[in-house]
């Protein structure tokens, strides 16, 4: 087996409210390999976000990362100054935003966009980045890349304009790329054109991919692993075709029969009751027990460890080693 690129390692991160500090990330751990796809799946407010902004210290003035390691290469990026940081994003890794027409500048051109990301981390001439940004601009599926690049973001589609948002990610060979919710508010075939360029590139490069998604059908078309979040919480993590399988933890059953068939009803398409923790909300035991119809006196009372079990792993105490 190959080192792994990232490790992340016991990750907490709380937010300061009203004076007041609430967990966010509760101890958070993962490796990610080179050349792997990794989905990180779960309901809103489960932390995925937060997770991906801790991992490039790009958190808002109200988070602290509290503890824990996040080792890129053998580094640990949470030791480095702020201007060796700026080496790594962008350059050794880089992020896809969920809303890539806020996540481009509207006052400047693409190619300008383009040049800048390329310029700020290669010396180049404005000539080589003009000519890299226009093949990276085909590259990604956009024609008549030179005529492209003088034009503006709302000049583009939203399709378009993640093919420039991923064009950008990838303009300096990233070890890492971090994709939160790359397909957000698109229509159900620009995002399959969109998960089919990022694998492309993906394999072609060799580059480790951590996908953030609340979507499990794209997870299922883009992973080859799956860490489900619940309440800043790893509640499973297992390769996808076995966690798409046999899920083993409740509240991976619970999101996959949520999902809908050709074969179901509106009436039969079953939900997960209740709602998802408040974060900062006292629950000394599993924070999903209030909603889990399997749950006994002990989920509510402790917190379950993450038990491994034939290579997978899983928060649970249905799955507790006899």
């Amino acid at each position: 087996m190959t080192a792994p690129v990232l490790t992340v390692r016991d990750l907490r991160v709380d937010f300061t409210v009203d004076k007041r500090t609430v967990p966010v990330l509760r101890g958070l751990s993962y490796t990610l390999e080179k050349g792997r796809i990794l989905a990180v799946v779960g309901e809103s407010g489960s932390g995925k976000t937060v997770h991906a902004l801790s991992l490039l210290r790009l958190l808002p003035p109200c988070a602290d990362i509290a503890g824990g390691e996040i080792v890129f290469n053998g580094q640990d990026l949470l030791s480095l100054s702020p201007s060796a940081l700026r080496d790594v994003r962008g350059n050794k890794i880089s992020m896809i935003f969920q809303d890539p027409s806020s996540s481009l500048n509207p006052v400047l051109t693409i190619g300008e966009q383009l040049e800048e990301t390329l310029r700020a981390h290669r010396k180049i001439s404005r000539e080589e980045a003009r000519r890299q940004a226009a093949h990276l601009l085909t590259s990604v599926g956009i024609a008549d890349a030179e005529k492209r690049l003088n034009e503006y973001p709302f000049q583009f589609s939203g399709g378009m304009c993640q093919r420039v948002m991923i064009a950008m990610a990838l303009a300096l060979s990233p070890d890492v790329l971090i994709a939160d919710e790359p397909t957000t508010a698109l229509d159900v075939t620009i995002q399959a054109q969109i998960l089919g360029l990022m694998k492309a590139l993906q394999q072609a490069a060799g580059t480790a991919v951590i996908f953030i998604t609340h979507n499990l059908a794209l997870a299922a078309q883009i992973a080859d692993d799956v860490l489900v979040l619940y309440a800043g919480l790893c509640m499973e993590k297992a390769p996808a075709k076995e966690l798409f399988s046999r899920p083993l933890h409740p509240y991976t059953q619970g999101l996959l029969n949520s999902l809908a068939s050709l074969s179901q009803t509106c009436e039969e398409l079953p939900a997960i009751a209740g709602n998802p923790p408040v974060p900062g909300e006292n629950l000394p035991g599993c924070p999903f027990a209030p909603r889990c119809n399997k749950a006994f006196d002990k989920c509510r009372a402790c917190l379950p460890p993450l038990f491994e079990k034939n290579g997978r792993q899983v928060r649970c105490w249905l799955e507790e080693p006899k």
